[in-house]
């Protein structure tokens, strides 16, 4: 696994041209839908959220939805985006936890999606988590099961090779998440070597 940090930046302008990234987002933000329940009065973070395919999908559910990332890139696609929609309930915060930033803020619900395998040390930002949501709010995070190294293409960047769901699991625990669950919330193919791979993607679920 590299130790550098990928640069998010010149990617940002071709990021929603993938349609299977898109595809992915939708599937996520499906199940998240499908597995609990959002309320009108909601206050969410999506942490990690690039150029808001997730938090754009949420968004209509919400009272209000603040997408964080460290790519400065991303964040200014989704706010050309929210400028184009008038959209009044999103709101954008650049935050580079490597840099010192720290989450702040008050939340029902807190979503990461495809962005906690980028995450050097993953217990201390499930704690922060917990921190910042509401009693009984809820934490949901999408990312890969185990792939053993073969989805990314490079690994620039990429501090886990996917998660072994039961692990994760008492790492929520451990950060103050009751009632943890996981289910199944995508797949992706994608080449690898020549041949055609299949790669599951889960969506964990957290109450504090």
């Amino acid at each position: 696994m590299d130790s550098g940090k990928r640069n998010f930046d010149q990617d940002a302008a071709r990021w929603d041209l993938n349609p299977a990234r898109v595809k992915l987002a939708s599937e996520i933000g499906s199940a998240i839908l499908r597995e609990i329940s959002l309320l009108p009065d909601s206050d969410v973070l999506d942490f990690g959220c690039g150029t808001g395919l997730l938090t754009l999908m949420l968004q209509p559910h919400v009272r209000s939805i603040t997408g964080v990332d460290s790519s400065q890139g991303m964040l200014d696609i989704l706010n050309r985006k929210i400028s184009e929609r008038n959209l009044t309930n999103v709101i954008t915060r650049y935050a580079d936890l490597d840099q010192g930033d720290v989450l702040s803020g008050a939340f029902h619900l807190a979503v990461s999606s495809m962005t906690l395998h980028h995450i050097r040390d993953v217990a201390p930002l499930l704690k922060r988590f917990c921190h910042l949501l509401h009693p009984s709010g809820l934490l949901c995070i999408a990312d890969l099961d185990e792939d053993g190294g073969r989805f990314h293409t490079s690994s620039e960047g990429v501090f886990h090779f996917g998660f072994d769901r039961q692990k994760l699991a008492r790492q929520f625990e451990e950060a103050g998440f009751q009632n943890v669950r996981a289910v199944q919330a995508a797949s992706v193919e994608k080449p690898v070597a020549g041949t055609m791979q299949r790669f599951t993607v889960f969506l964990m679920i957290g109450r504090k």
